[in-house]
């Protein structure tokens, strides 16, 4: 077939295969023959068990269905005697669409963790590696635990990693054939990685398989959020006296803020307030620039970044709340000063900043793996996005018994008031049955506004928000008992079951008899996923269960992205306002995607040539070839040896210098560059054209700034003392995410400003 006609059967197929529509019929029949293995199995004592997985490991056909069956019979099996557990078909069947590196769908409660330990303990017996990835290090630590007993009697061995794992508990955990690891914590190891000097130092071996738990949380939802190493060299700056400023003032007559929530800016009213704090006459003067940045960046930490809502003051520490989950981001904070202009708000000292010595994206990080796979609760709705930006397919695994929960329609009210009200009304109702509800909220703030109108009303209810979420094991696990309320934020990865009767079930035939647990949405969230995760909280295993979501035309979501909602066509309003809010993040995905394409290629560029310089003798080849008789000169006086160690460490650092300034003028770019636009140039097309020009140079000059220290530098049997000439690496490291800026970065900030006074100024 033609390349040409290859390429229209390839649009034809994708086009055709929908989302989840992977066909299971041929892993459907392995089952019979898995159940035929299992009476010969249990005959087995538990060391004939490990024998005959460890046999499997020496087999020359590790993708047939004879390896499957063998796999998923001893799997089943070392469950079974190990955890009390006999996994179900619907089990075996998303165990082996991971190992064909698929995204698997199942519901909540269908045991996806112990699925995903079967996958891991076959790919390791195919001779990889794997890093199974979850969202948070309780996980990580919870499931490694959990799952060892399995992982022993199939003879595979396995570790975890937290984050407050020393480097040398790093370094073991990964030797081991299955590593359970937060997906951050693989991304800062991998940037740790990045400035070692010797390759006895590197942590993070070659990537081969990923599994990742929640997939579409962290393939798509924060597949964009940069991982950052930086060398702390300084404190952040929030200024005082325009915090003190911008918290006395009043909207409407000080500052205005747009339809849409997302933006602010000073009124003629503001910028006299703001420049009589600071006591200058022109605050848009040409040099004042760097004062204007600051003055609208304190506005916005003032006005729009809300406290309990989109951070929390924790142990004199203001944390960042992750929007998909409702709990403390760890290590995370916002970019272009707005971290630090929202300490100043909060009385805080603020907190370090330096210079970033290197940054991936979460993407960039999964896609170094050859294989990636991986489950979630809902995967079909961003199937088209896996397939897109991971090349990976998805395959809904059936639920082991049918699902019975009961979703109610969308009760929706024209006001916040309204709502609530309706909210506390359906709850009392509910309750006053015994009947355990669970009730699902958008953040700390209206959590607790939440659970002190229930209080108000006299139902005693118990909350977990980012606050708390240190107990939210024991929260969720008693979520199911008799007459209990309970107040959560985000739901999604919080991976623990509501069991009905509670941890131990002893009420489970009672609350069963009432409807079982009965979920309240206290809105729509901006992905239809998050409502769906929420729901299937209620209606594990069969069980039966209950839900409904209230919204309202005042709801952040509505006001955000539908102008004028009309009250008569109210469910429609606010189904538009969610699809307007997905779009709006695919296309973020997208465009970030884009973006990052250029400098994922240039990283891959620069790690395969610093791999080279690190483990063979590159950096001495290349300047015996360009410093000929200095280098013959040193050889004859400290030896071979160590003059190879100095040519590596001097290339070293002229390759990671390069790098720091090419992130730093990246970044300048892309600030800028969509001013390209007003010039009718494509903003991505110059900055793709402007990235690889700059690095091409860059990447040029490295041998040439080695070879001028090479010569200039001291050489002796000791080494060399780079820093002796001013070249000199950071004392210290650290490591942080960068938060997604709704509101822009500083230069945005400021040019809207500018733009504001001059529209005023035509006005008038």
């Amino acid at each position: 077939m033609g390349s040409w006609r290859r390429g229209v059967a390839d649009r034809v197929r994708r086009f055709l295969q929908k989302p989840g529509s992977i066909d299971l019929a041929a892993s459907e029949a392995l089952l019979p023959r898995i159940g035929d293995r299992e009476d010969a199995l249990r005959a087995l004592t538990d060391t004939e068990l490990t024998a005959r997985a460890g046999a499997l490991r020496s087999r020359d056909d590790p993708a047939s269905d004879d390896w499957l069956v063998e796999l998923c019979a001893l799997g089943r099996e070392a469950a079974w005697r190990a955890l009390g557990e006999r996994p179900y078909d619907v089990q075996l069947l998303g165990t082996v669409q991971l190992l064909a590196g698929r995204v698997v769908e199942m519901a909540t409660g269908e045991g996806k963790t112990l699925t995903g330990a079967l996958a891991a303990a076959g790919h390791a017996m195919r001779g990889h590696q794997v890093h199974v990835m979850s969202v948070n290090d309780y996980l990580a630590g919870r499931d490694a635990a959990w799952m060892r007993p399995v992982f022993e009697l199939l003879g595979v061995g396995v570790a975890a990693i937290g984050q407050t794992s020393t480097g040398d508990e790093r370094r073991e955990a990964y030797r081991a054939e299955v590593t359970y690891v937060p997906v951050t914590e693989v991304g800062f190891d991998v940037l740790r990685d990045r400035l070692v000097v010797s390759a006895d130092d590197v942590v993070v071996p070659p990537p081969a398989v990923a599994i990742v738990d929640e997939a579409d949380a962290v393939l798509i939802d924060e597949a964009r959020v940069p991982l950052v190493l930086a060398g702390a060299t300084a404190r952040g700056e929030g200024n005082v006296v325009l915090a003190a400023a911008v918290r006395a003032m009043r909207s409407g007559e000080h500052y205005e803020v747009d339809d849409e929530g997302r933006n602010v800016a000073f009124t003629p009213a503001g910028i006299a307030e703001v420049e009589g704090a600071l006591g200058i006459d022109d605050l848009f003067a040409a040099d004042r620039f760097p004062l204007l940045a600051a003055a609208n960046t304190a506005l916005h930490a003032h006005v729009l970044v809300r406290r309990d809502v989109d951070y929390v003051v924790r142990d004199g520490k203001v944390q960042l709340v992750a929007e998909s989950r409702g709990r403390i981001a760890i290590l995370q904070r916002w970019p272009d000063g707005l971290q630090a202009a929202v300490e100043t708000k909060e009385g805080l000292d603020t907190s370090e900043s330096g210079e970033v010595l290197d940054t991936i994206t979460v993407r960039a990080l999964l896609r170094r793996y050859p294989t990636v796979c991986g489950m979630t609760g809902t995967a079909v709705a961003v199937g088209e996005q896996l397939k897109e930006f991971y090349d990976l397919d998805v395959a809904v695994v059936p639920p082991n018994v049918p699902c019975v929960r009961l979703d109610e329609e969308d009760r929706i009210h024209a006001t916040l008031a309204d709502k609530e009200e309706a909210i506390v009304a359906t709850i009392a109702e509910v309750h006053g049955t015994g009947r355990p509800v669970l009730v699902g909220t958008d953040s700390v703030a209206e959590s607790e506004r939440i659970a002190r109108l229930l209080d108000r009303a006299g139902l005693g209810c118990v909350v977990l928000n980012a606050k708390n979420d240190a107990e939210e094991a024991d929260v969720i696990a008693d979520a199911g008992t008799y007459g209990a309320i309970t107040v959560s934020t985000q739901m999604a990865g919080r991976g623990t079951d509501i069991k009905l009767g509670g941890r131990d079930g002893a009420d489970r035939d009672r609350v069963a008899g009432l409807g079982g647990l009965y979920v309240v949405a206290t809105r729509r969230h901006s992905s239809s996923r998050l409502d769906a995760q929420l729901r299937g909280r209620a209606g594990r295993q069969g069980d039966p269960g209950g839900s409904v979501l209230f919204a309202s035309l005042e709801d952040e979501l509505v006001t955000r992205n539908v102008q004028d909602p009309d009250p008569p066509v109210a469910a429609h309003v606010v189904a538009h306002a969610q699809r307007v809010a997905e779009g709006v993040h695919q296309e973020i995905h997208r465009t970030t995607f884009t973006y990052n394409r250029v400098l994922e290629g240039q990283r891959s560029a620069v790690l395969e040539r610093r791999d080279a310089v690190l483990r063979t003798d590159a950096a001495a080849k290349g300047l015996a070839a360009s410093c000929r008789d200095r280098y013959a000169e040193l050889a004859g006086t400290v030896g071979e040896a160590t003059l190879t160690g100095v040519c590596r460490q001097i290339v070293l650092y002229h390759l990671d210098r390069m790098w720091v300034d090419h992130l730093a003028y990246l970044g300048d770019l892309r600030e800028g560059i969509h001013l390209r636009a007003l010039g009718k140039e494509n903003p991505l097309d110059a900055y793709n054209g402007e990235a690889i020009r700059i690095f091409e140079e860059a990447l040029a000059q490295v041998d040439d700034r080695a070879a001028e220290t090479f010569l200039a530098a001291t050489v002796t049997a000791d080494g060399a003392d780079l820093g002796a000439i001013g070249l000199k690496r950071p004392t210290a490291t650290w490591t942080y995410l960068v938060g997604d800026n709704p509101f822009g970065s500083e230069l945005d900030r400021a040019m809207d400003a500018v733009v504001g006074r001059l529209r005023r100024r035509r006005r008038a």
